[in-house]
C-alpha cells in the first residue's frame, strides 16, 4: 500500500479500517515530501508535531472514533493561521510571526482526522499569480521545473500535483486556487462567499472577496474535503447543460492550443447527451480585472504603508509596487475600483441566473516561466499583469462557487482548465456537474 499516489478517500478508508497506520501513513509522506521538495519549493515549512498527530489520530480511532480523514495528511497555505507554525504570507515582514490559533478551516480538518505535515509556499500577501518572494524563492511546476504552478496557491498545487499529499487549502481572492491547479493538471473549488469559515487569521487586502479553498487531484477528494468543511454534498444533475463562453465576454485574447482544447472539451460533452448553449455577457464598461486592482492596492497600501515607509527592503518589488500605488490612489479612484466590483458582481449574477452554469477556459494560456510575474505574450499579444487571470476574479467580486477541473492538455503536454461557475449556493449542483464531467473530459488532447 503506498499512501502518496492514494485518494484523501481510499486513505481515510485504509487507515479506518486499519490497513495502514497513521504513523506509517506519517513516515512515508514524510520521506516522500523531503526527497520531492527540493526541487519544487512547495512546501516552506514542515510541522515538526507531524508525528505526534499522528499517534494523536490513532489513538482517537483506537476509542471508536470515526474520522471521515482519518490518517490523511494535509498541506496549509502560508496564508492560513495553524496554531503554534510560522505563517508568513510569504512575507519578510511576518518571517517570525507564530500563529496563536488554528484557522477553523484548519480546526474542521484536524476534528475529521487529517494530519497537518506543514505549510505551502505563496506569493507575498497572497497577491501575485506566480509564486516566488524574496523570502521563500521560487516554487516550481511538478508538470515542467522551468515553469510557474502559477499562484498565489503555488505551493499547494504543485505538492499535490506532484504526489506529496492529496488534500490542501489554499485561498482565492481572484483565481488563486483555480488557475494554478489548472497549470498542474488538478483540482481547486472556490466555493460560495463565507460557505467555508474564514479566520482567524490575517487581514486581507480586499475585503469579502476571498474563500479559503480545497485543492486535490480529483473531484471524490474535493467533495470529502466540502463535506468536511460545510456539511454540503454533491448532488448528481438531472442533465448536463452548460453555458459556454471560450473568451467570457471579456475580449482576452486566448492562446489557440487553449481555444482548441475548449471547443473540443464542448464536443465531448454534446456527444456524451450535454446540452451547450453560447453564454453572451455584456460586461458594462470599467469592468475588467484591472479596473479591480487598484482595491488591492488600497487595501495593501492601509496594512502595510507604515512598514513599507520603515523597512521598504522587507517587501517583494513586485509588491512594493503595487503598495505604492495604493498610497497613490484618491478616495475617488478608490471607489470607482468598488463601483467596477459592484458591476461585476450584477453582470455575472444576471447571467448565472440566465444560464445556470457558466463554463470558460480557466486561463488562456498555460504555465509561462517559473521566474516571472506573468506571460509577456498571450496568442502573440502583449499582456498586462492580470491578463492571464482574466476570467477568474469575476467569481469572487461575485460571491459565487467556481471550480477548475482538469481539461487535457497543450501541444506542449502542459495541463489546462475548465472552469465551473454557478450561482451563490449552488455548491452542491456544482460539485456534482464536475464529478459527472470528469470522465467525459479524461484524457482530452
Amino acid at each position: 500500500m503506498t499512501p502518496t499516489i492514494m485518494s484523501a478517500r481510499d486513505l481515510a478508508h485504509a487507515v479506518g479500517q486499519g490497513q495502514i497506520t497513521p504513523q506509517e501513513v506519517a513516515a512515508a509522506i514524510r520521506a516522500v515530501a523531503q526527497a520531492k521538495n527540493p526541487a519544487l519549493n512547495a512546501i516552506c515549512l514542515f510541522n515538526p508535531a507531524f508525528e505526534a498527530e499522528a499517534e494523536a489520530v490513532a489513538i482517537r480511532l483506537a476509542a471508536g472514533e470515526i474520522l471521515p480523514l482519518a490518517g490523511v495528511p494535509v498541506l496549509i497555505k502560508d496564508n492560513i493561521w495553524v496554531k503554534g507554525l510560522r505563517i508568513t504570507q510569504g512575507s519578510k515582514l511576518f518571517e517570525t510571526f507564530i500563529a496563536p490559533e488554528d484557522a477553523q478551516a484548519v480546526t474542521l480538518l484536524r476534528q475529521a482526522g487529517a494530519m497537518v505535515l506543514g505549510i505551502s509556499t505563496c506569493s507575498e500577501f497572497a497577491c501575485k499569480g506566480a509564486t516566488f518572494s524574496p523570502l521563500h524563492g521560487i516554487t516550481r511546476n511538478p508538470v515542467d521545473l522551468r515553469l510557474t504552478p502559477g499562484g498565489s496557491s503555488g505551493g499547494a498545487v504543485a505538492a499535490v500535483a506532484a504526489g506529496i499529499v492529496p488534500l490542501a487549502l489554499g485561498t482565492d481572492a481572484g483565481g488563486s486556487s483555480r488557475r494554478p491547479p489548472a497549470h498542474v493538471g488538478i483540482v481547486g473549488m472556490k466555493p460560495t462567499l463565507d460557505l467555508v469559515p474564514y479566520g482567524p487569521g490575517f487581514e486581507e487586502p480586499v475585503c469579502d472577496v476571498s474563500v479559503v479553498c480545497p485543492i486535490a487531484r480529483d473531484m471524490g477528494d474535493i467533495a470529502l474535503a466540502m463535506e468536511v468543511l460545510t456539511g454540503v454534498t454533491p448532488t448528481a444533475p438531472s442533465e448536463i447543460r452548460l453555458a459556454a463562453s471560450p473568451e467570457f465576454g471579456t475580449g482576452q485574447a486566448l492562446e489557440p492550443d487553449v481555444l482548441r482544447n475548449f471547443n473540443l472539451a464542448m464536443e465531448r460533452v454534446r456527444a456524451s447527451g450535454g446540452t451547450i448553449v453560447d453564454a453572451q455577457i455584456d460586461w458594462p464598461e470599467n469592468t475588467s480585472g484591472t479596473d479591480i486592482l487598484p482595491l488591492q492596492w488600497a487595501g495593501l497600501a492601509h496594512l502595510y504603508e507604515s512598514e513599507w515607509e520603515k523597512t521598504p527592503e522587507l517587501f517583494d518589488p513586485d509588491l512594493a509596487t503595487q503598495l505604492s500605488a495604493g498610497m497613490a490612489l484618491t478616495g475617488a479612484e478608490v471607489a470607482a475600483a468598488h463601483q467596477a466590483g459592484h458591476r461585476m458582481r450584477k453582470t455575472l449574477c444576471a447571467a448565472l441566473a440566465r444560464y445556470g452554469v457558466i463554463a470558460t477556459p480557466t486561463t488562456p494560456c498555460p504555465a509561462w516561466a517559473a521566474d516571472q510575474l506573468a506571460p509577456i505574450l498571450i496568442a502573440g499579444q502583449p499582456t498586462n499583469p492580470r491578463s492571464h487571470a482574466a476570467f477568474t476574479p469575476q467569481a469572487n467580486h461575485a460571491g459565487v462557487p467556481a471550480l477548475s477541473i482538469p481539461c487535457g492538455t497543450d501541444s506542449n503536454g502542459l495541463p489546462l482548465g475548465l472552469q465551473l461557475i454557478a450561482g451563490a449556493g449552488c455548491d452542491a449542483e456544482l460539485m456534482g456537474l464536475a464529478m459527472a464531467l470528469e470522465p467525459i473530459l479524461k484524457d482530452l488532447g
